[in-house]
């Protein structure tokens, strides 16, 4: 397609259109990515394997479409995200990958509004330099890993709206920049 010849792009931005259909598999061509926003369209499919081919990527986003299936593991590769990987309001289904543990650089992690499955993992809690976490409004389940609890430097933490059972985080009241903590509709003691 024309989209995989454009290989000198830096900044895709096709957010806040009305395009339809999948996202082409052409997109791991354009590696010398650092900004792809596809949010609020009306994207269908599943998000392609190829993503993790742009390495190269500071931030991702793909929220308000109607994407499908399971979060690639190859988003793991995508360690150069320090900006924001939003992904959030679409129908992704299954666990979170163990592999966005890597992106280490990440400041923003949104994944709520999907049917998401599983636990939160534990290794959430190596993303150090995060300050957003949104795994609300999904049928995540099991107790909040204590891992949380070395994300230091957040100020807004969304959990809401899941399954989620035990009791709170004693860290969540020593974080020092935390400004938003939402915590309903869950089980929690």
């Amino acid at each position: 397609t024309l989209l995989g010849s454009l290989t000198s792009l830096h900044d895709l931005r096709l957010a806040d259109n009305t395009f339809t259909g999948t996202i082409p598999t052409e997109i791991g061509m354009l590696t010398l990515l650092e900004e792809l926003t596809l949010q609020e369209n009306q994207l269908t499919g599943s998000l392609p394997t190829e993503i993790g081919l742009l390495t190269k990527l500071d931030k991702f986003g793909s929220h308000k479409n109607s994407l499908t299936g399971r979060l690639p593991t190859e988003l793991g590769l995508l360690t150069a995200l320090g900006g924001e990987m939003r992904i959030s309001d679409n129908s992704f289904i299954g666990p979170i990958p163990s592999e966005l543990g890597r992106l280490t650089n990440l400041e923003e992690l949104r994944l709520g509004g999907n049917r998401l499955t599983g636990t939160i993992l534990s290794e959430i809690g190596l993303l150090s330099a995060l300050v957003r976490l949104e795994l609300n409004e999904n049928p995540l389940m099991g107790s909040i890993p204590s891992e949380l609890g070395l994300l230091t430097q957040l100020t807004d933490l969304r959990l809401g709206s899941n399954n989620l059972t035990g009791t709170i985080l004693p860290e969540f009241g020593t974080f020092a920049e935390l400004k938003g903590l939402h915590l309903r509709n869950n089980s929690l003691t």
